[in-house]
C-alpha cells in the first residue's frame, strides 16, 4: 500500500468533498493568521520605554493565552471534521485490508497537507491584514510597522499549525476507532454529574473571596498580575468543569418543554453528547467571563483617569485596556464562529444517515436545519449569560461601580458580545443539511 498515494487521493480536490475540504483549510488559515496577528500586537509593546513594557507585556501575554483556548478548539474542529468527511474511505481500505497503523498514517499526512496550505494561505491572510491592524492605537500613536513579525516566527507559526493538525488527527482517529464497521458504530455517551456544580460553587466563593481581599493577599504590581492570572486560570478550568453539566441540565429542561418537532429534536441532539455541545459554545462563555471582569476593570480605570493626570505612558493605559479586552472578545468570537461552523459542518456529515432517514420519512430540511440551530444557540446563549452573571459575582463591588461611573464603557463590552452572538448565528448557516449533504450526492 503506497500510504502517500493513498493519502493524495484523500486530499485531492474532489466535488463531493469540496464544501469540507474549502471549510477546513479556510479554517487552518484564520487559525494561523489570527496568532501572527496578536503575535505582532505584543511583539509591537517592544518598542514601549522600559516601564511601560513591564505592564503591557504582561497584558499582552494574558491575551495570547485568553486566545490560546478558542484557537485550539478551531484547529481540532477542523482536523475533525477533515478525519468525518473520509470517515467512509478510511472504512473501505480497513475493509480491504489496511492496517490501523497504516490508516493513521494517510489520515495524519492528509490531514498535515491541508494544515500546511491552509496555514500558507494565512501567512498571506496576515501579510493582507497587517496594514489595516497597524493602524490600531496604543500609548496615543498607531503600531504601525511593528506589526510585522520576524521571518522565523511566520515559519514557527505554520510548523506550530501543521503540528496541531497531526496531533488533532491522531486523537481524534482514536476517539473514532476507525475499524471496518466504525462508520455504523454509535456510543451512548453519559450525562455529567452534578458534583461538577458543587465544585463550580465552591470555586465560585474562593475566587470572590480572593478578589475581594487582592489588596491583603498581594502587596505589589507585580504579585497583583500573579493572583489575577491564576484566578483566571482557576476560573477557566472551572469553566470548562461545569460547563457540560450546565449544557445537559438546559437541554433536559428544554426536552421536556418541547412543544414542537424543531424544540425537541434539538433538545435530543444536545443530550446525544453535552460535552460536544459545550465544545462548540466554550469560547462564548470564555468571552462573557472575560468581558464582565475585563470590562469592568477598564470602566473602572477610564473613570479613574478622568480624574487624575500624571502626563506619562500611565495615562493612556485605561484606554488601552479597554482596546485590549475589545480585540480579545472581537478574536474570540471570530474563532468561535469559525469553530461553530466547522463543528457543525462535521457534525452534520457524522448525521448524514439520519437527516436522510428523517427527511425519507417526511421531515422537511427546514425543520431539520432549525432543530440544528437551537442545539447550538440554546447552549451557547445559556453559557453566555451563566458565565456573565458567575465572573460579575467574582467581581460584584467592582461591576457596580463600573455601570455607576462609566456606563458608557460597559455598554461597549455588552454591545461587543451580542455581536459576537449574531455572528456565531450567521457562521453556522454554512452547514445547513440540506447544502452540505447534496455535494457528497
Amino acid at each position: 500500500m503506497n500510504i502517500l498515494h493513498f493519502a493524495w487521493l484523500l486530499g485531492r480536490p474532489a466535488k463531493t468533498r469540496l464544501a469540507p475540504q474549502v471549510l477546513t483549510v479556510s479554517a487552518y488559515a484564520l487559525v494561523s493568521a489570527v496568532m501572527l496577528i496578536v503575535l505582532g500586537g505584543a511583539y509591537s509593546f517592544t518598542r514601549f520605554e522600559a516601564e511601560a513594557q513591564g505592564t503591557y507585556l504582561p497584558l499582552a501575554g494574558f491575551a495570547v493565552v485568553l486566545l490560546i483556548v478558542p484557537l485550539m478548539v478551531l484547529g481540532s474542529a477542523a482536523a475533525r471534521l477533515s478525519a468525518r468527511a473520509n470517515d467512509r474511505a478510511l472504512s473501505s481500505l480497513r475493509l480491504l485490508g489496511a492496517t490501523g497503523s497504516q490508516i493513521r498514517s494517510v489520515a495524519i499526512i492528509q490531514a498535515s497537507g491541508t494544515a500546511l496550505v491552509g496555514a500558507l494561505a494565512g501567512v498571506v491572510l496576515y501579510l493582507a491584514c497587517a496594514p489595516l491592524a497597524s493602524l490600531i492605537s496604543f500609548q496615543g500613536s498607531p503600531i504601525g510597522a511593528a506589526i510585522y513579525l520576524p521571518a522565523w516566527v511566520l515559519a514557527a507559526a505554520v510548523f506550530a499549525v501543521v503540528a496541531l493538525s497531526a496531533i488533532s488527527a491522531a486523537v481524534g482517529l482514536r476517539k473514532l476507532m476507525i475499524t471496518p464497521l466504525a462508520v455504523a458504530t454509535r456510543r451512548s455517551v453519559p450525562v455529567p454529574s452534578w458534583i461538577r456544580a458543587a465544585i463550580t460553587v465552591g470555586g465560585i466563593l474562593v475566587l470572590s473571596l480572593l478578589f475581594t481581599n487582592l489588596s491583603q493577599v498581594a502587596q505589589s504590581i507585580a504579585m497583583v498580575l500573579i493572583v489575577i492570572l491564576g484566578g483566571f486560570g482557576l476560573g477557566m478550568l472551572i469553566l470548562n468543569l461545569v460547563g457540560p453539566y450546565l449544557v445537559s441540565k438546559v437541554a433536559q429542561s428544554k426536552l421536556k418543554k418541547a412543544q414542537t418537532p424543531q424544540q425537541l429534536l434539538a433538545a435530543r441532539m444536545i443530550l446525544e453528547n453535552p460535552a460536544e455541545s459545550w465544545r462548540q459554545v466554550s469560547g462564548v462563555a470564555m468571552a462573557s467571563f472575560v468581558a464582565v471582569i475585563g470590562g469592568s476593570g477598564a470602566a473602572m480605570m477610564n473613570a479613574t483617569s478622568a480624574q487624575e493626570a500624571t502626563n506619562t505612558w500611565y495615562d493612556y493605559l485605561p484606554a488601552d485596556i479597554l482596546t485590549g479586552v475589545l480585540l480579545t472578545l472581537a478574536i474570540t468570537f471570530i474563532c468561535v464562529a469559525a469553530s461553530s461552523a466547522i463543528t457543525q459542518s462535521a457534525s452534520t456529515l457524522d448525521s448524514a444517515e439520519l437527516y436522510s432517514g428523517l427527511h425519507r420519512l417526511g421531515m422537511d430540511w427546514d425543520t431539520m436545519n432549525a432543530a440544528r440551530v437551537k442545539s447550538l444557540m440554546v447552549p451557547a446563549l445559556a453559557a453566555s449569560i451563566a458565565f456573565a452573571i458567575a465572573s460579575t459575582l467574582l467581581v460584584l463591588p467592582l461591576a457596580g461601580m463600573a455601570i455607576i461611573f462609566s456606563p458608557l464603557t460597559v455598554l461597549t463590552v455588552i454591545v461587543t458580545v451580542l455581536l459576537g452572538l449574531v455572528l456565531v448565528r450567521i457562521s453556522i448557516t454554512v452547514a445547513e443539511p440540506a447544502r452540505l449533504l447534496a455535494s457528497r450526492e
